[in-house]
């Protein structure tokens, strides 16, 4: 079984793109990030075409979140239940597997701007309501994974930078703590349970040929618990779609489930 997360930059933009990457890659659980269209312009029918259910949470102009999934989704939640948010970040859902439920969390983490402003704030306490909710999801979730765009990069070793970014936004030691709590919850970063390449990114600036130069960071993650590690056979990725014409700044990450 795969699963793979993917900030498109907006989807009215990149179906075209989506669908190709699925007839190629046919993982089982897709999650989405960046919709930037509202629900209904979602292309529900396109994706029922390429073969996959959908639950979706847009938002006209920003954030949006959607999971794809081979099975029905089912047990649907959107944003983090007792945390008021006008922005859409949040989607969860249970998809039905041969080893039994699996709960999928999608989300688009908080940029966050900058330290000291307003939308750090935000974020700081959006990581503290995300963290509280995922401890209960365990609870009754044995069988879980979190996986999105987090807007952090959690060891200096995910920055093509390190040192002159060091205290800015997405290296911030706050920042870090966060995804450690997360971790702490009972979570691995499957991408860092195999020996990977040195400088493995999954977003690249436009500007300035950040991909070329491959100036970039690893800020999109996924996460298992710890029912499900031991099944984890591969984390990798995808580099290519980057490369196409007016392509997202992301690119996906895929995880395998032996």
């Amino acid at each position: 079984m795969k699963l793979a997360t993917w900030n498109i930059n907006s989807l009215s933009v990149r179906l075209p793109q989506v669908l190709e990457w699925l007839a190629a890659n046919p993982v089982d659980v897709l999650g989405l990030q960046e919709l930037k269209l509202t629900d209904d312009k979602f292309p529900k029918d396109a994706l029922e075409e390429a073969g996959y259910h959908a639950a979706w949470f847009g938002q006209k102009t920003y954030n949006g979140v959607a999971l794809l999934s081979r099975s029905p989704i089912e047990d649907v939640v959107r944003n983090i239940p007792s945390h008021g948010d006008e922005q859409s970040r949040v989607i969860a859902g249970t998809v039905q597997t041969p080893q039994g439920p699996l709960r999928v969390i999608n989300c688009y983490f908080v940029n966050g701007q900058a330290p000291g402003t307003d939308k750090f704030t935000y974020k700081l306490g959006w990581l503290s309501a995300l963290e509280a909710w995922v401890k209960q999801e365990l609870e009754q979730h044995e069988r879980l994974v979190i996986m999105g765009d987090f807007n952090v990069a959690p060891e200096d070793r995910d920055s093509y930078d390190p040192v002159g970014l060091k205290d800015t936004i997405h290296h911030t030691v706050e920042e870090r703590d966060h995804f450690q709590r997360l971790l702490g919850l009972g979570l691995t970063d499957a991408y860092r349970m195999f020996e990977q390449p040195e400088k493995s990114y999954s977003w690249w600036d436009y500007r300035m040929l950040g991909f070329q130069k491959n100036r970039g960071l690893r800020i999109d993650h996924i996460l298992v618990s710890k029912a499900l590690q031991p099944s984890v056979t591969a984390c990798t990725i995808d580099r290519q779609p980057r490369k196409n014409k007016q392509p997202s700044d992301h690119t996906p990450v895929v995880v395998t489930l032996g």
